[in-house]
């Protein structure tokens, strides 16, 4: 398909998305309206959507109708950016712009940020028991909930980031291994349940979900290797968010590690990686191939 196709097709499925979540979240005038117009604020702050529109393009990946995965690409747009909240808090990342805009916290301080993030955090799950799995199918609502319970929690989401923390302005450098690992849990673990909900939400075969499974961890590996090549070579404007700030808190990335060029071969690799994983799907999985390129190529 042509460029200008995937493109169309990334803007529709953000307008849909968008669209869902406008109806899943309290309006801003909801009591009491301070949490409801934080939440708002971050959620609807010019994200590209793309952990929903993976969850999306699985489920047709794998023959199913993208309403049955809606409840699920909502809900892990719900914890990406309670995440996003919680990291720019001046006792984690200490970032002042995200998505372009002052962080939750700089407008409606510390406090109301930190109730913002568990909000979206618990909305999440209230978004995703909403599901309603085809007749017969092989996934409870309870497994799509333990998914991306598994995913946001202190084993993986959660823990990944306190790993995270715990590596900055060490004297001794992290591990390639711990490095690694690192990423496995802040990154890769979201963008994989991504995937795999949506499979589940289309009675995907053990087989297919394997994929998708396998498809997700390389993805969100080459993904988090892009970002930090993206903090390191690109401007504040550009990224929408404060650049260079993992060279300011002598934080422990693939580029610090290995430097750019060998950071950009190993994210190639995953992304082939990736793509070899979702050659099952044949022509189904033609948006998946495309996302992965995108993520690769990405600029921002």
């Amino acid at each position: 398909m042509a460029a200008e196709s995937f493109k169309s097709y990334l803007t529709g499925r953000k307008k849909t998305v968008d669209s869902a979540l406008q109806k899943f979240l309290p309006t801003s005038r909801t009591r009491p309206s301070t949490i409801h117009e934080a939440m708002r604020y971050s959620l609807f702050a010019g994200g590209k959507r793309l952990r929903p529109i993976l969850t999306l393009a699985a489920c047709e990946a794998c023959g199913g109708k993208m309403e049955r995965a809606m409840p699920a690409a909502a809900a892990v747009e719900c914890i990406h950016t309670y995440s996003l909240i919680h990291d720019d808090l001046p006792c984690m990342d200490d970032d002042d712009f995200r998505r372009g805009q002052p962080t939750s916290h700089t407008k409606y301080g510390e406090g109301i940020a930190v109730l913002a993030g568990d909000a979206l955090l618990t909305i999440a799950f209230e978004i995703l028991a909403q599901t309603k799995p085809a007749p017969k199918c092989r996934y409870s609502v309870a497994d799509f909930v333990l998914d991306l319970a598994d995913a946001s929690g202190s084993r993986k989401l959660i823990g990944g980031q306190v790993l995270d923390l715990e590596g900055e302005g060490q004297d001794v450098q992290l591990s390639p291994t711990q490095l690694r690992y690192i990423h496995e849990s802040k990154t890769a673990a979201l963008l994989t349940s991504s995937v795999r909900l949506g499979g589940m939400a289309a009675n995907a075969t053990p087989m297919k979900l394997q994929a998708l499974t396998d498809f997700g961890y390389s993805v969100g590996l080459a993904f988090q290797i892009i970002d930090d090549i993206l903090d390191v070579t690109q401007s504040s404007e550009q990224l929408g968010k404060s650049a260079g700030k993992d060279v300011a808190t002598d934080k422990s990335t693939y580029p610090a590690m290995f430097g750019l060029e060998k950071s950009r071969k190993e994210a190639t690799r995953l992304t082939r990686k990736a793509l070899k994983a979702v050659g099952v799907f044949g022509e189904n999985g033609e948006r998946l191939e495309q996302i992965a390129h995108y993520l690769l190529d990405r600029d921002y």
